[in-house]
């Protein structure tokens, strides 16, 4: 089953922390220095925040999976659909190691698929050293957007996923392993 993925960047954690926990009726079930996640089932969703990453606001949306063979349904239907997808891979980020590919929607937005397999003990893994940016969500522009300029609408998947796929090549951070576009 899916369980629907949100990670919003904020200025100060402790004050977003306090907003969520209200918001949401219940304290986070991982709160580090700079991140906090609550998994809630009523809706069923990962909502994530930290203290990372330049631009605040929505920093990706997600679905979390809880096999490999929902994540790899996953992939089979995106790129059926002719979406250029950015595999990932098996990394370590967000306190987690996981399997995941993204795809980016028209109007840049990152989308995570994943399924966690354990818990990391940094933000980074075992290399928090070599990044302190946002999670490993692939780098977005406007050839990534093609709806933000109203070229999507009269685009085909694969023309959308021809326009994306040049963008989602690289990730934000040094987390990611080596890239490659499926």
């Amino acid at each position: 089953m899916k369980r629907f993925h949100v990670h919003v960047a904020v200025d100060d954690l402790a004050q977003s922390t306090r907003f969520y926990s209200a918001l949401f009726g219940t304290q986070p079930s991982v709160e580090k220095p700079d991140y906090a996640k609550w998994m809630l089932d009523d809706p069923r969703i990962n909502f994530a925040i930290s203290h990372r990453g330049s631009k605040r606001g929505v920093n990706h949306l997600g679905f979390q999976v809880d096999t490999d063979e929902e994540l790899t349904g996953l992939q089979t239907q995106h790129e059926a659909a002719e979406l250029a997808a950015f595999n990932e891979g098996d990394t370590q980020c967000c306190y987690a190691k996981s399997k995941k590919h993204w795809v980016t929607d028209p109007q840049g937005i990152a989308w995570e698929m994943y399924h966690s397999m354990g818990e990391a003990k940094t933000y980074h893994g075992d290399d928090e050293a070599a990044s302190t940016g946002a999670c490993c969500a692939p780098e977005t522009s406007a050839a990534a957007a093609p709806a933000a300029n109203g070229a999507a609408a009269s685009q085909t998947p694969a023309k959308q996923a021809d326009s994306a796929s040049t963008s989602t090549a690289k990730c934000s951070t040094a987390c990611c392993p080596s890239p490659a576009v499926a």
